[in-house]
Parts: structure tokens; sequence; C-alpha cells
């Protein structure tokens, strides 16, 4: 990357030639792309640079007087800081969207639905079929998988030392997976130590380690503590195909065997088939728990869930593809890292699709324009939340779990119809936004 001298920002920057391509034309005949979101930044040190990509250069600002220009060819958002009552308006024909989102889906339930996500031209998501997919972000590689567990025995002594078969770590409560409903229903039958705030029974041996900044770190103290468990409850925050955290891999990293809910596709990228136990595998938390107590009594049972850590032991060949595909690294500096990745696919088909409109107009119409790219509903589409234990019918009426994340759910939807129609008939003023939501609620209500 070479950083534009402040001040120049558009025109006069002198011209870099980066390693990544044959591109010598100047800044100012770049097409430009502006980040929307503030938040990602700063991912370079200036307002603008140029980045020399596979097959060509761009200009990339965060600088929003940028947003009506002409040569400004695209406009990337980060999907968590999206809000469709903000949205740049009117739409301007000649930009694309392009959104970036590796979060969870609870973020932002718009992009969850067809009218939020076909807002986009370009995805970079969780999802293995975004454009750019950032499905195996937590997992540095497959080594990380391979690190020696703590030897059984250790375990079955902290076990006598009264200490749970199973643990919880969980600070952030009252989520759309409503993992603390199940949890609480599990307790029942199996002993649960949980340290977060949510559900806590018992309190981690030291300060130091009750710091949340230590766990969020992969702190050597606390990474060595928590691996003496044999079970790891692993719920995600929210439920969507392939989205896959630390709290998946963190414990299959420290050799505990995770209890996973979340991604329901978790089995493709499964190191093999029995790696992992499904929650949803078992009809209820009563039968979980009698099948947790099998193994915590059966150590050779147990053990088979820890031979992937053997030589030869990853078998998901789609896995070690994945991983070798990437373009992206984590914690690598020989890579680049997945926004400065996603900002070049964004460069490479800009560039593109400018030398298509060029060759468009040469030709008087003969070669036709290119087709408008759409995001797909599967680049996102996650479900609507549901109760982690039971059924909507069950919960009674003041439910906080239900009055918070369904109406999060069905509002979103609006939103992204509310936000299609204005650009539609190519509204300028954003405060125009909530008379269309009104409209939107009134239709609804006459339809029901």
């Amino acid at each position: 990357r070479a950083a534009v001298p402040p001040g120049a920002a558009f025109a006069a920057a002198a011209s870099y030639r980066g390693p990544g391509n044959n591109d010598t034309r100047s800044n100012r005949a770049l097409p430009i792309l502006l980040w929307w979101s503030g938040s990602l930044f700063p991912h370079f040190p200036g307002d603008t640079e140029r980045i020399d990509c596979p097959r060509g250069s761009c200009l990339v600002t965060r600088s929003r007087r940028a947003a009506r220009h002409r040569r400004t060819k695209a406009l990337i958002f980060y999907g968590t800081d999206f809000r469709a009552y903000e949205a740049p308006l009117p739409r301007l024909p000649h930009q694309t969207w392009a959104l970036f989102h590796e979060e969870s889906p609870m973020n932002n339930y718009l992009l969850s639905h067809p009218p939020g996500i076909q807002l986009f031209n370009y995805t970079a998501t969780f999802r293995r079929e975004s454009d750019y997919p950032l499905t195996l972000q937590w997992l540095p590689a497959a080594g990380y998988l391979r690190g020696p567990p703590v030897p059984l025995a250790q375990k079955d002594a902290w076990r006598r030392q009264g200490y749970a078969p199973v643990l919880y770590l969980q600070s952030h409560c009252d989520v759309p997976s409503d993992r603390d409903r199940y949890v609480r229903e599990l307790m029942k039958y199996i002993q649960v130590d949980s340290y977060g705030k949510c559900l806590h029974n018992r309190d981690l041996p030291s300060e130091r380690l009750q710091d949340t900044s230590t766990a969020t770190t992969e702190d050597s103290e606390f990474m060595t503590f928590i691996a003496r468990y044999k079970f790891h409850l692993a719920l995600e925050n929210a439920i969507c195909d392939d989205y896959m955290t630390e709290k998946l891999w963190r414990p299959m990293h420290l050799g505990a065997v995770p209890v996973y809910r979340g991604s329901p596709a978790v089995r493709d990228w499964m190191p093999n088939n029995l790696s992992i136990i499904l929650i949803d595998d078992f009809d209820s938390p009563q039968e979980l728990a009698k099948y947790l107590d099998f193994l915590d009594k059966n150590g050779e049972e147990y053990l088979k869930y820890l031979e992937y850590k053997n030589p030869g032991g990853i078998k998901n060949q789609f896995l070690l593809e994945s991983l070798e595909r990437r373009e992206w690294g984590v914690n690598d500096m020989t890579l680049p890292n997945y926004l400065n990745g996603f900002e070049c696919f964004i460069c490479d088909r800009e560039n593109t699709r400018v030398k298509e409109e060029q060759e468009h107009k040469k030709s008087h119409g003969k070669i036709p324009a290119p087709r408008p790219r759409i995001a797909q509903f599967k680049h996102m589409g996650c479900p609507m939340p549901t109760p982690g234990f039971g059924s909507v019918e069950d919960l009674s009426g003041g439910d906080s779990w239900k009055e918070m994340w369904l109406q999060d759910y069905w509002q979103s939807l609006d939103q992204g119809e509310a936000l299609t129609a204005m650009i539609h008939r190519n509204e300028s003023h954003q405060g125009r936004f909530w008379d269309y939501m009104h409209e939107i609620f009134l239709k609804r209500t006459r339809q029901h």
C-alpha cells in the first residue's frame, strides 16, 4: 500500500506501483472505493490510499466527500454498522454496494431477510456461499486443532477434586439463540461449572483469571485452567449456517469436547466424524446429560472424541482444502488480512466492470452492458430465532427473550422493505424512512 498525502485526496497524490500488478494509471484515473463504515478504521493510516491488487489498482478512501464522485464505483459497508434509516440516498446507478459482515447475525437481522441482503452487490460473510467467504475466520490453521490435550488421568483427578465434567463460560446473556434457557435445564441433570455472568455458580480461582480480557486473549494460565474440563458447552449467540466462532474451535484446540449448538452445517467442517457432541442430536437436555455422564465414566469412549489430534487424525479433506485455499490469513503476516483481501476483491471486480462498460459504449450496444450482480439470500439468510428450550407457545407473555429477539427479527424485515422501496422511488431524503415504515406497518395490519 502507498499512503496518499493528506489534502491531495483523489488527484494530485504521487502515483504508486506496487508489486501486485502492472497498472500504470495515475491515481486520478483509478476507480475509488469508499468505506462507508468508519468503525473499521484505521486499517490504513491516512484518509485515502492507493491499493495495488492482482488485476489492477484502486483508490480506497474513508472520506465521505467522495460519495457523489463519478469515479467512486463502490461503497463498502460493515454489516454491524449498517442501518436502513442511515443508508446514503439517493442510491447512484453507477455505484455498487458491498457488504463486509463477519460478526453474528444477531448484530443485524436486516441482512437475514431477502430485501436486506439484496441491497448489496458483493458480500463477505461467514457463509460459504458469499462472494468472499470468511467461514473459518476463527481457525488459524489445521495445526491449531492438533494441540495435545490434557491427559485423561489428570482430567479424572480434577473431577475427584469436585470439579464438574462440564464447563460453561458465558457473560453475554439474553442472546437470540437463548442458550441460557437450555443450559439451565441441563443443569438439573448433570453438574455444570458456570464461571461467567450467565448462570454463574462458581468463581474462577484468581482475580487475574476473572478479568474478562484474560479470557478473550487466550491467556496461557486461563487456557490451562479450562483445558482440564472434559466437556465445554459451546453454544453460539445466534444460529446460522457456517456461523462458528472461538466457542467451537478453542475447546477443540485445548482437547475438551465441545457440546455444540450453532451452525446447523457444522459437521461439514469437523476434522473427523467424532469430534463434537451436537445438542440437537438429543431429544432433551436429560438425554444429553445421560450421554455426557456415560462418557465421563468411560474413558475409552471419551477418548474417541479426541482421536483427530493423533497424526493423520484430521480426515476431512473439505476442511483441509478450505484452509489451504483461502487467500487471507489469521494472525499470519505472510498473507493479507480479510479486510485487505476483500478490498482487493472489490477493486478487481470494479476494474472489470469499468472495462466492460467501456467496451459496451464503444460497440454502440453490440456488446451487452455488464449485468448488475445481486447478493443472494443464502449469502446470509439466517433463520428466525427460536427458544433455547421448549417452544414459543410455552413462553409467558412477558418473556423478555420473546419480546426482544422475535420483534427485532420481524422489524428488520420491514426496514429492508422500506429502504428497498425508497431506492426504487429514487428517494433522496433519509428522514422519510419512518413514513415508509409506517406505510408497511399499515399494509401488514390490513392484510391480517
